[in-house]
């Protein structure tokens, strides 16, 4: 039997001397205590190196993806072949597959074979002839190295690490804005207050405190940069009967310090969001167009990577942020939830209450599509995501409009358009309601021609009896 031994530095090739040890494997560790002891059961036939780490680095990633190399065909063709009687032990299942259909070499490949390998590897440096333990040792941290910087350049799933990261970090920057927007409306809401209810946008308002500075500039600063005509003569007239208390040069210059820092952050925001937006179209340009940027972008982060979002079921892209109200349903035995993070998508949000359920379920169904075409296609374009856009539009207006199709058995069968009213989803209130006057009840013709009758039967009946 021959053993194939892949090492770091070269493809070797032993000759197992003793073919009953492969049997009995529980004890064969104690065979390899000794150099000595390990050349008497295995013996080097031929030792093929790598002449560069280039060749070493071709070799492992084909053997990693289970794959011949031109090296191991050279080895094999030269040592193995002229002996084909002879059965090839290898480690790993695939490339033993590989070379038997190759070479048509029997190979040979179990737990056994694993534990005569893991033996031979402990006395490598004594085994392989020729090579030293310094130099085995700077060849695999070189092939380590190279391997490592293959992975991260070719690998599919690393490029949407960026939109991972990108759309996480625009979360983060937005709560801190949000943050910063109300410390500094509360902060100089105690000098000036009316001016927070005449601005209601924070970046002009951040603005407008960082060139009036106190109020008493306000009447002498030109703000028409930054506001309209008629909001800037409001902001004067304000400042002149402010009810806000006075503050120091130095409160102001603080205050003014977290306006510059607000100003910044927002700038970086809407670079990073431009960034976000030509990253998606890139990585998945048919979820973007069928989805937007940020909801794309969250799908792909929640799910962790592009590829396991293509591997979930609409279904669970429906519900793919909603997980703690799912199992919480689920556990307490109520309605489970119809959408997750798509809830925020254009389409569901142009949908009327009742609609939104069936918009989530048609858009899930069209994202699942378009994401493993952006996934797993070899074309990058956006006709999909395009196509599937407009059915859903048209579907929606349908919905909407409640114009319903009647699906007949015959096949001359036209469409047709009940008659719509549409009814008001906000309830009012009845004022007739809150009147306290009683109200006399008139009776119908009917019923006071029925009385006037049962009144002329009585005396009768009477009449009778006597």
């Amino acid at each position: 039997m021959l053993v194939l031994f892949e090492t770091p530095a070269g493809y070797a090739i032993f000759k197992l001397l003793n073919e009953k040890k492969l049997s009995k494997t529980e004890d064969l560790y104690e065979d390899f205590e000794t150099p000595e002891k390990a050349s008497s059961i295995v013996k080097l036939k031929h030792f093929r190196k790598f002449t560069d780490t280039a060749e070493a680095l071709a070799a492992t990633t084909a053997a990693v993806e289970g794959k011949l190399c031109k090296t191991l065909k050279k080895v094999l063709k030269k040592v193995v072949c002229p002996d084909l009687k002879e059965q090839l032990l290898v480690a790993d299942a695939k490339l033993g597959n590989a070379i038997k259909d190759k070479f048509s070499i029997s190979c040979v490949s179990n737990n056994n074979v694993q534990e005569l390998i893991r033996c031979i590897r402990s006395q490598t440096e004594s085994l392989l002839s020729g090579l030293t333990q310094k130099e085995f040792t700077a060849m695999a941290l070189g092939l380590a190295h190279s391997l490592s910087r293959y992975k991260l350049k070719f690998s599919p799933d690393k490029v949407d690490t960026m939109i991972v990261q990108a759309v996480g970090l625009l979360d983060d920057l937005d709560k801190e804005l949000n943050n910063y927007i109300m410390r500094c409306r509360e902060w100089y809401g105690w000098h000036f207050p009316e001016l927070g209810k005449i601005i209601t946008d924070n970046i002009a308002f951040v603005k407008a405190i960082k060139v009036i500075g106190t109020r008493e500039n306000t009447a002498n600063t030109d703000l028409s940069d930054i506001l309209p005509e008629d909001v800037e003569e409001k902001v004067k007239e304000a400042a002149e009967i402010s009810m806000g208390t006075e503050i120091s040069e130095d409160d102001i210059l603080n205050i003014q310090n977290l306006c510059d820092q607000i100003i910044e952050i927002s700038s970086y925001r809407n670079q990073l969001y431009e960034y976000l937006q030509s990253r998606m179209m890139a990585i998945a340009p048919n979820l973007t167009v069928l989805m937007g940027e940020l909801i794309g972008a969250r799908l792909i982060s929640q799910a962790g990577s592009l590829v396991n979002l293509a591997k979930h079921p609409a279904s669970t892209l429906q519900l793919l942020g909603a997980e703690k109200a799912l199992f919480r349903a689920l556990k307490m035995k109520r309605e489970t939830p119809k959408y997750g993070l798509i809830y925020h998508a254009t389409l569901i949000g142009q949908a009327s209450t009742k609609n939104k359920g069936k918009m989530a379920r048609m858009l899930a169904a069209k994202a699942a599509l378009a994401t493993r075409v952006d996934a797993l296609g070899e074309d990058i374009n956006v006709d999909l995501g395009g196509e599937h856009r407009s059915k859903l539009e048209a579907r929606l207006r349908l919905l909407e409009e409640g114009n319903l199709r009647r699906i007949s058995g015959s096949a001359k069968a036209k469409t047709k358009f009940e008659k719509y009213h549409v009814k008001s989803e906000i309830k009012e209130y009845p004022s007739t309601s809150d009147s306290t006057i009683p109200e006399k009840k008139k009776r119908k013709h009917s019923q006071a021609f029925a009385e006037e009758e049962t009144e002329d039967v009585k005396p009768k009946i009477k009449k009778e009896k006597n």
